[in-house]
């Protein structure tokens, strides 16, 4: 009776500690296609990774086709593995980093969608601060929804986010860094558009709403929310702005994102003093994390710029 063939029998490479990230990240995004902006790969060259893993360990870890994504009971067991790999890679980083002046490694910041704006002077100084005192580290930045990046830094997929938290987590750290300014629009071509006398609480429930994260039930900023005629639903801005330019919805916007995108003419402000509303943007990150260095630096960086900033307005 022969021996069973080892999956692993010599040392972990480079490229094997590459493929287990690519199948992390893969696990986490709940698939291939999904996990090709995260990764910034192809969906080919992404199956043909997890196709070369599969082989190095002679498993098979997930199956992918017409009936969707699912991890097996063997890829389960190297996702934990996984997992308990890579954070025991950033603890050895993060106490070689501990040991000397220079930072090895990678930060990955999730942002919230076009948050930069209006706003972008303390995180571009920040950016820049942090490449001049970590000019080793790796830097990769994902575009998302606001909570999705909540979501993110809260399941390690990234090691910080800049957005807007829908509530505080006890086991999130946060550094204010801006307020963004939001307004109920209407587009041209809605009723209410052309309108010259003032518009009433009560017409409003006559029309469409699209549903923001400020309008989910339970996360409402006015009690009148609650009964507006939710419609749609668009939770990124750019399809939310859609929605809203084709005259039959309702909706929210930030007032830079309408000046940004040239849009002052194509929709109107409703009842500003009503239901206008600011956002307060936060840098988040776990108060426990294994990337804690490399963390730690960029937030110093954001903490710098801040100050600069108010100094430059006094």
């Amino acid at each position: 009776m022969g021996r069973k063939k080892a999956a692993i029998s010599g040392q972990l490479a480079d490229v094997d500690l590459r493929l287990l990230r690519v199948f992390r990240s893969v696990v986490e995004a709940g698939g291939f296609s999904a996990a090709e902006i995260q990764l910034n790969l192809a969906n080919s060259t992404i199956s043909n990774y997890i196709a070369d893993l599969e082989k190095r360990l002679d498993m098979r870890l997930c199956e992918r086709g017409r009936a969707g994504f699912s991890v097996t009971h063997q890829g389960q067991a190297v996702y934990d593995a996984t997992l308990e790999l890579l954070s025991a890679v950033d603890q050895f980083r993060n106490r070689v980093n501990q040991s000397h002046n220079r930072i090895f490694g990678q930060l990955h910041i999730g942002f919230a969608e076009h948050m930069l704006g209006a706003h972008n002077s303390s995180i571009v100084t920040a950016l820049n601060r942090f490449a001049d005192k970590a000019p080793d580290v790796r830097v990769q930045i994902t575009t998302m929804s606001s909570d999705d990046v909540t979501t993110a830094v809260l399941e390690k997929q990234v090691d910080t986010g800049i957005t807007v938290l829908p509530h505080a987590f006890p086991e999130l750290d946060t550094l204010a860094l801006f307020e963004e300014q939001m307004q109920l629009y209407c587009g041209a071509g809605h009723p209410l558009f052309d309108r010259t006398r003032l518009v009433t609480k009560e017409e409003l429930l006559e029309h469409k709403f699209v549903e923001s994260p400020r309008l989910m039930p339970g996360r409402e900023i006015h009690p009148d929310m609650r009964h507006w005629n939710k419609q749609a639903k668009a939770h990124h801005q750019e399809a939310r702005a859609t929605l809203i330019l084709s005259g039959h919805y309702l909706g929210f916007l930030p007032t830079h994102v309408v000046q940004n995108w040239g849009l002052d003419k194509d929709v109107r402000p409703l009842m500003p003093d009503d239901y206008g509303y600011s956002n307060t943007f936060a840098a988040v990150w776990r108060k426990k994390h294994a990337n804690e260095v490399i963390i730690n630096a960029f937030t110093q960086c954001l903490q710098e710029s801040l100050l600069v900033n108010l100094s430059r307005k006094m």
